[in-house]
């Protein structure tokens, strides 16, 4: 794959993770604004243990299809990985939402939700789960236009028709269902999609045992990873109450909103190293991880003291008065999270290529843990900003043993200079918007603009970027949109 291929396929997934912040600025603000905060922390509830369904019964098979299946030569090989996956992904998912349903009342009490809400939970996680695996499989054959359709189809659809039932009156219910419906079709289509694309098989799930090998440990990296991510709402609503969770969980979705900074390059990455390693062409896995993580920095530093300085003007355009004076002040801390680990993330792929997952899944058991404990201790006592606090924490207690562990097996340059650059002219940009202290919705759109305008001269007044650079990101302009 050549660098402006490999740039293309970062700008096409990047779109995903735009209309990703749409859709979640759209739904932030019609569940706030319309039902209330304490509706939004319903329906983050909802969302949370999704999450923590999905993680647990993967057992890691998708990162091994994403390992395993680009390298792969034999198509029954191939077959064989996905089915295999796919039945065994299924099966546990059965059990997971029987086992809801049984104890609906239970996990309703636990969730301060509806029972209801349980029963349409239960049926979410099973098409999500088929649904997440289905795209894996498209994201490993290397078919990113294909992908980048799927995707971007399926959030214009939730976000339609949820606005619709919002807008409708059918309230947090409406929200819901909508949501699953919109699980159900796409399941249809890529059914339809992959049995035409590559055939069906029954699996016999004779290389099972190779993807488990692989992938249990990332399974313990993704449970541990979702304990420091989202367990915290669970806290929150037992210590402080359901209205709490709706006011943390929208400040922390406009930090999180930084996360589409880091998707792109660890999508594309995921694919392309694998590759590149396996042929032993190490000098372009270190090019790779180098300018990657150069210019993510270069966007994700600027970014984060935007977000942060900019947190109580978001939160009043996207929210309520009510969640922006509760909660702006977690934005900062959330947002440096996404930096630490969108940092972390190249590093970790190190030790993804030397099949390091056990090592990062105890990394992440650490983390969650320390984060686990910190929040039992610091939620009672400072709220949600002790939430806020651990988070940070958490992450950079992860990224300072990821980057440990991994520069024992490969290193790469890591060029200070630049990063100082971009530090220096994001806190002058910083500085500036403060001074403007422009309000309102116009106000924020400004701010923004004139950050950016500010931040990319400062770039240029400091030499951030050398005439090499900006020839290969030129080389990029005509060929962006051919999907």
């Amino acid at each position: 794959m050549s660098y402006v291929k490999f740039a293309k396929n970062i700008f096409a997934v990047g779109f995903l993770d735009f209309l990703g912040m749409v859709q979640g600025l759209v739904l932030l603000s019609l569940i706030t604004k319309v039902l209330g905060a304490e509706n939004y922390g319903v329906w983050s509830q909802i969302r949370v243990t999704i999450g923590l369904a999905v993680s647990f019964a993967f057992l890691g098979l998708h990162e091994a299809l994403i390992r395993f299946i680009p390298g792969e030569k034999d198509e029954e090989n191939v077959k064989e990985g996905i089915y295999s996956s796919v039945f065994l992904i299924f099966s546990i998912n059965l059990i997971i939402s029987l086992l809801l349903l049984i104890f609906s009342g239970y996990a309703a009490s636990f969730l301060k939700i509806d029972q209801f809400f349980v029963v349409l939970l239960s049926l979410i996680i099973i098409f999500e789960s088929l649904n997440t695996i289905f795209l894996v499989v498209i994201r490993a054959k290397r078919e990113i236009g294909k992908y980048f359709w799927f995707v971007a189809s399926k959030m214009i659809l939730e976000m339609g028709l949820v606005a619709v039932a919002i807008l409708l009156g059918y309230g947090i219910f409406g929200v819901v269902l909508s949501y699953l419906l919109i699980k159900i079709l796409l399941f249809l289509v890529l059914v339809f999609y992959l049995i035409k694309k590559i055939g069906f098989k029954f699996p016999n799930f004779s290389i099972v045992k190779k993807y488990l090998s692989f992938g249990i440990p990332t399974m313990a990296d993704g449970l541990s990873y979702w304990i420091v991510t989202s367990s915290d709402r669970y806290l929150i609503a037992f210590f402080l109450g359901i209205v709490f969770v709706g006011y943390y969980v929208p400040a922390y979705s406009i930090a999180y909103l930084l996360s589409a900074f880091i998707f792109p390059m660890s999508f594309v990455l995921s694919v392309v190293l694998p590759k590149s390693f396996d042929q032993n062409n190490m000098p372009e896995v270190k090019n790779y991880l180098k300018h990657s993580l150069k210019y993510f920095l270069a966007v994700m530093i600027p970014a984060a003291f935007g977000v942060s300085i900019l947190s109580k003007q978001l939160l009043l355009v996207f929210s309520t008065k009510e969640i922006a004076n509760n909660a702006y002040f977690v934005v900062p801390f959330i947002a440096a999270s996404m930096l630490v680990y969108g940092a972390s993330y190249f590093f970790s792929q190190i030790l993804v290529l030397f099949k390091k997952t056990k090592t990062i899944a105890s990394i992440w058991i650490t983390a969650a843990f320390f984060n686990l404990g910190l929040n039992i201790i610091f939620i009672p006592a400072f709220g949600i900003l002790g939430a806020a606090i651990t988070t940070f924490l958490a992450y950079l207690c992860a990224f300072l043993l990821i980057h440990r562990f991994a520069f024992k097996e490969l290193q790469f340059k890591i060029e200070w200079v630049f990063i100082f650059k971009v530090s220096a002219a994001s806190i002058l940009m910083t500085v500036l918007i403060f001074w403007l202290s422009l309000q309102g919705l116009a106000g924020l759109v400004l701010s923004i603009l004139l950050g950016i305008a500010v931040y990319l001269f400062l770039m240029a007044l400091l030499k951030g970027f050398n005439k090499k650079e900006i020839i290969f990101l030129r080389s990029l302009k005509d060929s962006l949109f051919t999907i």
